[in-house]
């Protein structure tokens, strides 16, 4: 049986936080996925095709019995094979709320096939025969009602009800007499519905707990790459509304070798605007601190650090383009080649406002000149740049764009002489056009997975940007 929170289409809601406070992670959830009432009917339809193809062909035991026949006496039958092949539901509903989520199917009607004998024994001789016979099982309600619970980073699913109940019956048999069809219809219509029923109920049972154990098996983890992974630990039970269903995982971003969160973050109140897509399927709803870890845990693993040499064969890199932004590099170095080293000094700060994403980042490029084998540095660059980001959804990722907005940049240190920033400000601006942000774009674009279940896919997302409210 299906998880019944699977789902097709999304509606992308992303929330900024509030100001950090020491508040220990494991009590919030950075990204929250809520099940509209679409959603829930879509999930309920999925979990239905899902159960019945698990449940058939479903095998019930052997029925036997002795009944009196007028004129004949006490007949000896059993059915044996008896196996439903075939389950149909005309109509079904699902209602949320507590105590938990309550599925019904009514209306349903099932095709058995089966084996019969009989033998009874007059004076002289033993009279026995046997055929087939099929079974049209109408009117079949089937309800279950399960609850989740958040129970260590993992969602446990308990059955609380369960229960079929079958309405009618019609059995025809393949051969025979005609006192037989009569015999076997008065002896056995009443224990075949209730095999049904106890067959029904028990596979039901069977299919929770496996689902349960499908669920407890969900990874904590979701692999980005050899440095880092998405926190998807579950931070408290799911809530179950009348009109959604809403589960929030931690979200954030860790190291694949240290499964702690980098830092304490406080995300603030949710967007009532998370709440108002009522013609999609889902929301899923990401805070902008899943942003923001994921630059510290790239941060802290040396990863935001890029060497710019004449490899890319940019002019700028020849201490001749800088005689007059920087003389004395000329003059003690003329005609040399140059490299440049980029790192960033912190981790991006990312807000998103109503309007997008706001991005600022923190550079130091240290300017080095390469005399024959030696890599000599002679000065140091501070900038700090404004980006705007446009995210968008690449199949089951968001992935998204830089573009540069402003910068400001300021001399660290100079070891030779002093740097006439303003004729330095177009070769930075270069830089960052044509090399640092097209990199950026292109790690970018790869994406970072959206956590949804294997084999489900997004259509028609929408993005929204939305303050949260303290």
């Amino acid at each position: 049986m299906a998880h019944p929170l699977f789902f097709l289409v999304v509606c992308l809601v992303l929330a900024p936080a509030a100001a950090a406070h020491d508040l220990q992670s494991n009590e919030e959830g950075y990204i929250s996925l809520l099940l509209s009432n679409k959603g829930v009917d879509f999930a309920k339809d999925v979990l239905i095709n899902k159960a019945v193809s698990t449940i058939i062909p479903l095998q019930l035991p052997d029925i036997e019995k002795s009944v009196k026949i007028p004129l004949i006496g006490k007949v000896h039958m059993i059915l044996s094979n008896i196996t439903i092949y075939s389950v149909n539901i005309s109509s079904s509903y699902v209602e949320t709320g507590n105590p938990g989520l309550v599925l019904v199917a009514s209306g349903a009607t099932a095709s058995l096939s089966m084996k019969w004998a009989y033998s009874y024994s007059t004076w002289l001789i033993v009279i026995s025969d046997s055929g087939d016979a099929s079974v049209q099982v109408k009117g079949m309600e089937v309800g279950l009602t399960v609850a989740f619970k958040e129970q260590g980073g993992t969602l446990e699913l308990s059955l609380l009800d369960c229960g079929c109940h079958v309405q009618d019956i019609t059995i025809k048999l393949n051969g025979g007499a005609s006192w037989l069809y009569q015999g076997i219809v008065d002896a056995f219509q009443g224990s075949i519905g209730s095999a049904v029923e106890n067959a029904i109920s028990k596979k039901i049972k069977e299919e929770i707990v496996k689902l349960d154990s499908l669920l407890q098996s969900i990874p904590k983890q979701i692999p980005i790459d050899h440095v880092a992974a998405l926190n998807a630990t579950f931070v408290d039970s799911p809530v179950l509304s009348n009109s959604f269903i809403e589960l929030e995982i931690n979200g954030l971003f860790t190291a694949t070798d240290d499964f702690a969160v980098p830092r304490n973050y406080n995300k603030g109140k949710k967007s009532s605007l998370f709440y108002n897509c009522p013609a999609k399927m889902i929301g899923i709803s990401l805070h902008e601190d899943v942003f923001n870890t994921a630059g510290l845990v790239y941060l802290n693993a040396g990863c935001m650090h890029w060497i710019v040499d004449k490899s890319l064969n940019h002019s700028f890199l020849n201490t001749a383009a800088w005689k007059y932004i920087y003389p004395q590099l000329y003059l003690q170095y003329p005609n040399h080649d140059m490299s440049l080293n980029i790192s960033a000094t912190s981790s991006p700060a990312v807000k998103i406002a109503k309007n997008g994403i706001n991005v600022t980042i923190y550079l130091d490029v240290t300017v080095n000149v390469l005399d024959d084998s030696k890599v000599i540095p002679v000065a140091c660059i501070s900038l700090e740049i404004n980006a705007s980001c446009s995210p968008q959804i690449l199949w089951n990722k968001i992935a998204g764009t830089l573009k540069l907005k402003r910068f400001n940049m300021s001399l660290k240190w100079s070891e030779i002489g002093n740097v006439h920033m303003d004729l330095l400000q177009p070769v930075i601006f270069a830089l960052l056009e044509t090399v640092f942000i097209p990199y950026v774009n292109l790690h970018l674009m790869r994406g970072f997975p959206l956590p949804l279940i294997h084999g489900f896919s997004l259509q028609n997302a929408e993005i929204l940007y939305t303050e949260s409210r303290s």
